[in-house]
């Protein structure tokens, strides 16, 4: 819903179930009831009808409901207000007897600020509630268990090197620290990002407007082609201030093989402050896989390619490439992080559904599809996993790839099998981006794509 209500009194007008347009609801509200079609097509039916507003009401004994819309439905504005209230039965009497009923607004400010009491029993701030509804309360409470979750995740054995200790993240430069790394490297087969982002003070309402993208890049060598490499991406809440994410990207291990590191984790230079603090988790896993046999280990990282505008003209960029294999490798995994930004006339690529696909020697099509993208409540499926809840502005809504006040997750795929580890110069990879099945192109304003992929090869 893209209008609201004004101050002005409206003529109700009663349209039975408006699932059918109804001519004579022009410049008047409908008074609807609440069954037989979904709650986008009563509005869409009364905006073609020319009407006001739209008043849905509840059947007796029925609890008003959140007027969401489903699926596809999400992708097509309405250009006039609508709400929900329980049945009054004298106006629908009045209305059918012929009586005149107006129907007027009012704005009645309330407070938008609840405490909650975690699994320590320490208050903490709720979020902000888009609207009246117990949904808000209940994400909250996913989140408590999350972080109650990660906790526990985080006692369990490793060698933890501090990068940034509540150190402030602004501006063209970011943060940036030199550290140094375990002598004993290669004796970890598990890097874990512990990453947390806080506000300059304990109230949300100090906290940035707006979600941006946050990398973390890795240089060990400045004159290596790897210097500045993402090493992990996430995207900041919308004025709130308790995310904190464990990023397991151990498949990158090889990319530290210098004592000595310089990392940076930046944003945006014009977003508001945020308080950062980082620490590398080094740990060994199982030294057996399923299978009993000993675990590999990563030992080298071939970089593959990278995103840009998403335009008629963004697959004509890549070509497929040729994969020396090295001769020790006894696995190889594809390992990418892909987000989609941006608004064209589709919603690409935050809100439209993209796929991302990876050609194997002209065979095998490895496809990584944002199918939640554009969905109304695809980001509250995640506050289980680590999604901040109750942000401000549509935290609620599914994107492409990532959700406000999250990590996102390396995509990693076991390729071994569609190679041939015996030829090191006959295998290809090419990649190419879809909307809709199809190669975008959009009329204005392209989105684009941030990507990092890789192969990783194991020994």
């Amino acid at each position: 819903l893209v209008a609201r209500w004004s101050s002005s009194s409206y003529q109700l007008v009663d349209v039975g179930d408006g699932c059918d347009l109804s001519p004579s609801v022009a410049g008047s509200v409908a008074w609807v009831s609440e069954v037989n079609c979904s709650f986008f097509n009563k509005v869409q039916n009364m905006a073609q009808s020319n009407a006001a507003g739209v008043l849905v009401y509840s059947l007796p004994g029925n609890p008003i409901q959140d007027m969401n819309c489903v699926g596809d439905e999400c992708n097509y504005p309405l250009n006039i207000p609508a709400a929900m209230v329980h049945e009054e039965v004298w106006v629908t009497l009045a209305l059918r007897s012929g009586q005149l009923v107006n129907v007027s607004f009012q704005t009645t400010p309330s407070p938008n600020f609840f405490i909650g009491i975690d699994q320590q029993g320490a208050l903490a701030e709720m979020g902000w509630f888009l609207y009246p509804a117990f949904n808000f309360i209940n994400w909250q409470a996913q989140w408590f268990e999350f972080v109650a979750g990660l906790k526990t995740k985080l006692q369990s054995p490793a060698k933890v090197v501090s990068v940034f200790d509540k150190t402030t993240m602004q501006g063209e430069k970011g943060a940036v620290a030199t550290v140094d790394l375990p002598l004993d490297l290669w004796d970890f087969d598990t890097l874990q990002l512990d990453l947390s982002l806080s506000c300059p003070s304990r109230r949300d309402s100090s906290c940035a407007q707006w979600d941006h993208t946050v990398q973390l890049f890795l240089c060990c060598d400045e004159l290596s082609s790897f210097c500045n490499t993402e090493l992990g991406r996430w995207i900041t809440a919308f004025r709130r201030g308790i995310g904190r994410w464990l990023t397991d990207v151990s498949p990158l291990l090889p990319l530290l093989n210098r004592n000595r590191c310089t990392f940076t984790l930046k944003t945006v230079p014009w977003a508001m402050p945020w308080i950062a603090s980082l620490s590398l988790r080094f740990s060994i896993s199982n030294q057996t896989d399923v299978d009993g046999a000993r675990k590999l280990h990563p030992f080298r990282v071939m970089p593959l390619f990278s995103g840009g505008t998403f335009d008629k003209s963004y697959n004509k960029r890549y070509w497929p490439t040729k994969l020396p294999i090295p001769k020790s490798s006894k696995k190889v995994e594809l390992y990418a992080v892909i987000t989609g930004h941006g608004s064209d006339e589709n919603g690409c690529g935050e809100f439209c559904v993209t796929s991302h696909h990876f050609l194997i020697n002209s065979i095998y099509n490895n496809t990584l599809t944002f199918d939640s993208a554009g969905t109304a409540l695809g980001c509250t499926m995640r506050v289980k996993d680590g999604a901040v809840p109750n942000e401000h502005g549509t935290w609620l809504y599914g994107r492409g790839g990532w959700c406000d006040g999250l990590q996102v997750d390396p995509w990693r795929v076991d390729i071994t099998k569609q190679l041939d580890l015996s030829e090191s110069e006959s295998n290809t990879v090419v990649y190419f981006g879809l909307f809709d099945g199809v190669d975008p192109d959009p009329a204005q304003q392209p989105g684009y794509i941030i990507m990092s992929s890789f192969l990783i090869f194991y020994k």
